[in-house]
């Protein structure tokens, strides 16, 4: 266990009290082949039976009775066969004794704890399940269909209040693993060079993960099309004059993650072009840093990015027109098609699977329904004790370029025809890991990455 027992009987004593009543089931994950059953992914624990149970074991549950306060940690004991194959571990009862719970109870019990709660007309809590197994194993006890589930918005809103504010042993671990993120990043840097391939890249940071016994928080995109989002790592060799982007993260043994993006010059430094437009998104990545702090919404802090992005693209001739008028288009959204950040914890994407709507929303502040505006996923007013990814970027989207020039989306604010310029440019991504203090924000990790013009340069030289 990461935390100290009591810290994980307050968790659910604080849960218990916010949900109020009713049964609360927690599933932890099985294990999950890969391609036949013996051979199995590096087992994941899920994120909130985690935060509250402490056990990284599959196959339990956990019970809570919001009415009684009773506890269960439920699962079968392993037999002969488990430990001829894994050795021996520890009991149920050992691991629910661990993390201060004072009952336990093998998997076919859950059936009648469940049972019992339904025929006192009780309501039984759970969180969505993203995992076909468990969500068969859930219907199975409810006696219902897998796509029929409903899940508990009590218990959403419950987990969401309470895993949003990271104490400060948390933010110690998601430190730590900001630290191994600097070790895979500058790695990166130090190896971008004309000739390596992106796989190559991605893999060796892969393996600086997997040298502290953790995994990547995500799969890397390392790659020199950094126009495409979500761009993995292709065998092809980097070219001298482009830029790569490299977005990954670090996963420590207690699953609290890191996620960082730096763009290098391929070539050791960057070209004039190349240069206008990385320091535009240098100082939209610094000025989230000026502005966020607690009080102020993640939203806001979103649109005064999109207002600067727009002023300096207009600087170089790309956009035209009326700032306000142009945010309120969304006619930066050609260059930024995705939200300035998104909650980071104990999941990279933090609680995403609870429903992006209850974690990053709330009834002050609704998502947009815009192109660009409705991909950003965190915009409620912010907390001391939030973690948030700050991550500007400006990417020219060949289909998208000309499919707005087609459609004449936006056409009175983007000159198309200076845009044409930049249709082979790729993209560009700062992005940084940050923590909301009592009067502003703060970076998380105690080594910066390079991310400033003349600090990259100056980096990539020293490499030699």
């Amino acid at each position: 266990m990461l935390f100290s027992r009591h810290t994980y009987v307050e968790r659910r004593k604080q849960l218990r009290e916010l949900v109020g009543n009713g049964l609360i089931l927690l599933f932890g994950n099985n294990d999950s082949p890969m391609n036949y059953p013996a051979n199995a992914y590096k087992f994941r624990q899920d994120s909130s039976f985690l935060y509250f149970f402490a056990q990284h074991r599959e196959g339990l549950v956990g019970v809570i009775d919001a009415d009684s306060g009773k506890e269960t940690l439920v699962g079968n004991e392993i037999d002969i066969d488990d430990i001829i194959w894994y050795g021996s571990v520890e009991s149920v009862g050992d691991l629910a004794a661990q993390a201060g719970v004072e009952n336990h109870a093998p998997m076919a019990k859950l059936q009648d704890m469940v049972s019992e709660a339904i025929k006192a007309g009780r309501r039984v809590h759970y969180l969505p399940q993203y995992r076909h197994d468990i969500k068969i194993q859930l219907a199975d006890i409810l006696g219902t269909h897998p796509n029929s589930l409903e899940p508990s918005l009590d218990l959403i809103n419950a987990v969401v209040k309470l895993r949003s504010v990271k104490s400060a042993e948390e933010i110690e671990e998601i430190e730590r693993a900001c630290e191994i993120g600097y070790q895979m990043h500058t790695t990166a840097m130090r190896l971008c060079r004309p000739g390596v391939t992106e796989q190559y890249i991605s893999g060796v940071i892969s393996g600086i993960a997997a040298s502290y016994g953790c995994i990547t928080s995500f799969q890397s995109i390392v790659s020199m099309h950094g126009e495409v989002m979500h761009g993995y790592p292709s065998p092809r060799p980097l070219e001298a004059g482009r830029l790569l982007l490299c977005d990954a993260g670090a996963e420590t043994n207690e699953n609290y993650c890191s996620d960082h993006t730096r763009t290098t010059p391929i070539s050791g430094k960057f070209t004039q072009k190349q240069k206008e437009i990385y320091s535009i998104v240098s100082d939209c990545h610094d000025l989230a840093l000026d502005v966020a702090k607690p009080g102020v919404r993640y939203y806001d802090v979103h649109m005064d990015v999109c207002r600067l992005m727009t002023d300096r693209l207009k600087e170089l001739g790309l956009m035209r027109g009326d700032t306000e008028a142009a945010v309120a288009a969304g006619a930066h959204a050609l260059f930024l098609p995705h939200g300035l950040g998104h909650m980071m914890g104990m999941d990279v994407h933090d609680m995403e699977g609870l429903g992006q709507i209850h974690v990053g929303y709330d009834e002050e502040t609704r998502p947009s329904t815009q192109f660009g505006t409705n991909a950003l996923r965190m915009g409620r007013r912010l907390q001391e004790g939030f973690v948030v990814t700050d991550e500007p970027g400006i990417y020219f989207i060949p289909a998208l370029i000309d499919l707005w020039r087609t459609n004449g989306t936006n056409a009175e604010f983007l000159n198309f025809d200076k845009i044409e310029e930049y249709k082979d440019f790729g993209g560009i991504r700062i992005e940084d890991d940050v923590l909301i203090t009592k009067d502003g924000c703060r970076f998380l990790g105690e080594n910066r990455v390079p991310y400033h013009i003349d600090d990259v340069e100056q980096f990539l030289a020293d490499r030699d």
